[in-house]
């Protein structure tokens, strides 16, 4: 006869990972670097004249394009087990005659579109299905603005998309609606084009920190902007980037999932590579999750959360976005309703991430619905399914924390991960459990 163990065991796919409850975590983790950080590092290094070493980059599915993409274009890039080691071009890139492929990395795409515009003759970039129905025509537009010939292969504003260089420079606007980089990808051209570069941001611009990080990154490669908030900033041209040693500091997105385990379970978790001080959005995540009933502190140690009763809250989530799936998870536990506002940007990443949390805490049996710019979560008792992750790494990730609490939750697709943190899994099972 058949037990249940081994009958459920039998049943599962082999693209499936069940969550197994557990109590109270602990952990003491030391994370690898943020994906954010080293796209952009790679991103600046290469554009420098002479060698850079990277370290603690994030050797991650998303970071892989990038290198190999700037690796085409005529950067040499080595990686290590300490880091990476970038010997970039001062910006004169190699023409290439095969398209530049992407993946699915949005980061990637939009980043590459405008530093291509550096190079000599066209260039075709190009991605999966997903990355060919994100938007890029404000981008693409800005561009035309200042002397490049950029425009969607389809004609739908949409990648793939074909960059004639022919960079000048001059003033460029954008809405800021849609994607902070697009400012991020300008900011990392405007120093090398003739005429510099002034851009004007009309509206309200989504992701604000994220914009920070980009001109963190951009002075410690010897760049210099002026700015007046996130309305205008001047990227004056005939400036160099200068190769650097740059230490990248541990992934604040990653550490939410973590955190969360800690919130979720009644834990405590450290993460040691971060602070309160990091200039990543995602690092005041602990704050949220203090405002929901949890515990936080900060020492020499690290970055700890100490998990508590959970009560929903109202939340503007606009600055740190990619961090809704975990809030949304957690607030499925909790008393009373959380509403979520300010991300209404979420439905064009790498899955509609608003409809794709609805339908999987639907599936939890949690009352959760879109609004125009977020959700609406009543927190319930969750009980088990199959959480399918629509090939978003945050949709897989952010889920398996309500396995923790939630028997009977499988994760699909799991190994959708290596998009952003291909050792999630090996880290998640390094929790144990309280006494």
């Amino acid at each position: 006869m058949v037990g249940r163990a081994t009958l459920h065991n039998l049943m599962m796919k082999p693209d499936q990972k069940e969550i197994k409850p557990r109590g109270r975590v602990e952990a003491f983790l030391t994370l690898p670097g943020s994906k954010s950080y080293t796209h952009r590092a790679l991103m600046a290094a290469a554009l420098a004249e002479g060698t850079s070493g990277l370290s603690n980059a994030l050797a991650a599915e998303d970071t892989e394009l990038t290198a190999l993409a700037l690796e085409q274009l005529g950067a040499q890039i080595v990686w290590q087990d300490s880091g990476i080691r970038v010997t970039g071009r001062g910006g004169r890139w190699l023409p290439v005659s095969e398209p530049l492929d992407l993946g699915n990395s949005g980061t990637s795409m939009r980043f590459l579109t405008a530093l291509v515009a550096l190079g000599q003759g066209e260039y075709v970039l190009t991605g999966t299905e997903r990355l060919c129905r994100r938007p890029l025509g404000e981008l693409l537009a800005a561009l035309g603005q200042v002397g490049v010939k950029a425009a969607s292969v389809r004609g739908d504003g949409c990648p793939p998309v074909r960059v004639t260089g022919g960079l000048t420079g001059g003033k460029a606007t954008l809405s800021g609606a849609i994607s902070s980089q697009y400012l991020s990808a300008l900011m990392f051209i405007g120093p090398l084009a003739p005429a510099g570069l002034e851009i004007t941001i009309t509206g309200e611009l989504v992701s604000r920190p994220y914009v920070d990080l980009t001109l963190e990154v951009l002075e410690e490669f010897g760049i210099s902007y002026y700015r007046e908030g996130y309305r205008f900033f001047r990227l004056p041209g005939g400036q160099c980037y200068l190769p650097q040693e740059y230490q990248i500091e541990a992934d604040a997105s990653s550490a939410s999932y973590f955190w969360a385990a800690a919130a979720l379970t009644g834990g405590r978790v450290t993460i040691s590579n971060l602070s309160l001080e990091s200039s990543q959005g995602d690092a005041a995540f602990p704050g949220v999750l203090a405002r929901l009933g949890c515990t936080v502190e900060s020492s020499p140690a690290g970055l700890t959360v100490q998990g508590g009763p959970l009560q929903g809250i109202e939340v503007d989530m606009a600055a740190m976005p990619d961090l809704v799936p975990t809030l949304a998870v957690l607030a499925a536990f909790a008393q009373g309703e959380t509403v979520i506002t300010g991300v209404a940007h979420l439905r064009h990443k790498e899955s509609d991430r608003l409809a794709a949390v609805a339908t999987e805490l639907q599936k939890l049996g949690i009352e959760a619905r879109e609004t125009e710019d977020g959700l609406i979560i009543r927190g319930g008792q969750p009980h088990g399914a199959v959480i399918h992750t629509y090939n978003d790494h945050r949709i897989a990730m952010s889920f398996a924390v309500a396995g923790l609490k939630a028997p009977g939750v499988v994760i699909e697709d799991p190994d959708c991960v290596v998009k952003s943190f291909p050792d999630f899994w090996q880290f998640f099972e390094k929790f144990y459990i309280k006494g």
